[in-house]
């Protein structure tokens, strides 16, 4: 299938991208400025007579809408609406206003959107409350609303990532930033909440549940892409000292506490493996020692290896 892949040069793109090109996959990657190569096209989804003519030339059968703002510091929160509702929405709306109907239109939300859990909730499943608690995770949602407006007439699924992790993430996300700061052998790393466990996944299997996602038959519908599994962050701050020998003295800056940071959060699989069935995900420590021992800038040529895959 011809696939155009939205965001192809973030963080998860060219995961994705490999994925889908090792399964005979055509992808077209859009990005923000000028294409550099003949599988990429430059376009700013915020702009719709743009979309129309990106849909129009490449006619895809699937869409992968990548393309977003993804850092939860929120000193601008207009590039939030912008790119998430908005972008989002024009993507939907070209497909409409050229007449081309894709096989299926995967938008990417987050499980952001789902906020604090109810009180003594231990997994969070499809059908649970969405309160969230930052623009990020708002501008999600509006996107998700304006989503499913386009049910009726285009093929839409939604897709909820829980936190997932791998070389190429800016160390401005937690993990990341706890393993630049091993590889740097850096004394010290200030943090913010430590009682905190959360869901993650490895971004090469978020990729190949991607690739999974477009070849089932659902549409107009929501489910979670997590592993089901959460680790507390004191776990990963053990495990990649024991991976890199390194002694690294964990500050708490209060101006990086968060009085809405849910303790737990772990997503509930049962939607997804319905949909795909079982799946080999990457052990959690292999994926740790694999982003501490690697180039972290670097790109994937093969996504999934499964010398370090676990049932």
């Amino acid at each position: 299938m011809k696939i155009l892949l939205t965001g192809v040069r973030g963080f998860t793109g060219p995961y994705v991208r490999a994925e889908l090109e090792r399964a005979g996959h055509t992808v077209i990657g859009t990005v923000f400025g000028a294409a550099t190569s003949a599988t990429e096209i430059g376009l700013d989804i915020q702009c719709l007579s743009a979309c129309r003519a990106a849909i129009e030339q490449e006619r895809p059968d699937v869409i992968i809408n990548l393309a977003g703002i993804a850092a939860t510091q929120e000193a601008h929160t207009e590039p939030y609406y912008l790119t998430n509702v908005i972008g989002a929405e024009n993507l939907l709306r070209a497909c409409w206003d050229v007449g081309h109907m894709p096989k299926k239109i995967l938008m990417i939300s987050s499980s952001v959107v789902y906020g604090m859990p109810m009180e003594g909730q231990t997994e969070i499943d499809e059908n649970s409350p969405q309160r969230p608690v930052n623009h990020y995770g708002i501008s999600k949602l509006a996107m998700e609303l304006l989503a499913r407006t386009w049910f009726d007439r285009l093929p839409i699924l939604i897709v909820r990532p829980f936190n997932y992790i791998g070389r190429g993430q800016k160390p401005n996300f937690v993990t990341a930033k706890i393993v630049d700061h091993f590889r740097r052998k850096a004394p010290f790393v200030e943090l913010g909440n430590l009682d905190v466990a959360r869901d993650f996944s490895d971004v090469r299997d978020v990729a190949a549940i991607y690739r999974m996602l477009i070849e089932t038959d659902a549409v107009s519908d929501v489910v979670n892409v997590c592993s089901g599994r959460a680790y507390p962050l004191q776990y990963v701050l053990n495990t990649l000292q024991a991976i890199t020998g390194h002694p690294l003295d964990v500050r708490v800056n209060p101006a990086f506490v968060r009085a809405n940071d849910p303790k737990l959060v772990r997503g509930a699989t049962a939607k997804l493996e319905g949909l795909i069935g079982e799946r080999r995900i990457h052990d959690f420590d292999s994926t740790l020692e694999w982003m501490a021992e690697g180039d972290l800038e670097s790109r994937p040529s093969v996504v999934f290896a499964e010398a370090n895959a676990a049932p």
